[in-house]
């Protein structure tokens, strides 16, 4: 999961060049699907909170500056409490319980995990009765992926958190709180579709990063972080890995889905959502170590297959 809302994109105004769409979807699949493997280097020497806070303070501070020094009107205080709403939901309960969990759960599993959004976001507005039945594909390709969900939490796994039962217990739980992250991203993302948000994207996402950046340092204080916590004590990795997530993570791959979101349409921008997972775990294994053994590719099978279906499925295009 990237850690970016996106407000509703208008109609493309001009057709841009296969060059330039070829380097935005490179950036899309490519980037947002090595963050997972940059989060749990992170999270390595960081603590899970203080690095999506210190993330999303400089990132979003950095871009609310520029686009206000660019002459975007500056928003209003009902925009800056929809904002607070959908940073917690998305960046907050999403984003940073993703670096939460990475603690223990290994990130090809996590952006595996993380990648039934597309299930969720089909399924939430059905059950609440604010869309009509999915077609009967769309319907199968939400059981199969939540069986491959099923598959890699309810399996035995190589874990970060050490062996023996206290591992295993924080894995599971681990998993299951993706899960609740991804969940609470969906909510987020189709609350923020009726907020009064900006009209401009990446005014409406600065401040979300700004939003939810307190909000993570005042958990990071429950959690007793800055008892422990020293900025001394940060690796040279922890510092590459905060850099990385802040411009390619929070610019450039938010960027990428923008764009593409605008020229191409949601179904073509989505399909980073079954993507993504395979450059985790091809990323995961080859630089993190992470093994990668029948159950993650069963399961790899079946999430991929069922978000591909999900978002076929329901596109008009």
């Amino acid at each position: 999961m990237t850690a970016e809302a996106v407000a509703p994109v208008t109609a493309p105004v001009a057709r841009p060049s296969k060059t330039a769409l070829l380097v935005a979807y490179a950036t899309l699949y490519v980037v947002w699907g090595s963050t997972y493997l940059a989060i749990r280097i992170g999270v390595q020497s960081w603590t899970p909170f203080m690095l999506s806070s210190v993330r999303f303070a400089i990132a979003g501070v950095g871009l609310y500056a520029v686009l206000r020094a660019r002459g975007v009107p500056a928003p209003s205080w009902k925009a800056w409490g929809a904002s607070a709403i959908a940073g917690c939901l998305m960046l907050c309960m999403g984003n940073g319980t993703v670096c939460w969990a990475e603690q223990w759960v290994p990130s090809g599993e996590t952006a595996l995990i993380l990648s039934a959004g597309p299930l969720w976001m089909v399924l939430l507005p059905w059950l609440a009765r604010r869309a009509p039945a999915p077609r009967p594909v769309v319907i199968g390709g939400i059981v199969v992926g939540l069986a491959g969900v099923a598959v890699l939490i309810g399996g035995a796994g190589v874990h970060l958190g050490g062996a023996g039962p206290a591992g295993d217990r924080a894995l599971l739980i681990g998993r299951l709180a993706l899960c609740g992250a991804s969940l609470s991203w969906v909510v987020g993302s189709l609350l923020s579709r009726t907020m009064p948000l900006p009209s401009s994207t990446a005014l409406a996402t600065a401040m979300q990063m700004v939003a939810a950046s307190p909000i993570l340092f005042l958990a990071a204080a429950a959690r007793g972080d800055f008892a422990h916590f020293r900025f001394a004590s940060v690796t040279a990795g922890g510092w590459a890995a905060l850099a990385y997530l802040i411009v390619f993570g929070s610019l450039a791959g938010f960027g990428s889905y923008v764009y593409l979101l605008k020229h191409e349409g949601p179904a073509r921008a989505s399909t980073n959502a079954f993507v993504n997972p395979l450059i985790a775990v091809a990323l995961g294994a080859a630089l993190g170590g992470e093994p990668v053994g029948p159950r993650t590719f069963a399961a790899a099978g079946l999430i991929v297959a069922a978000v591909a279906g999900v978002i076929w499925g329901t596109s008009k295009t």
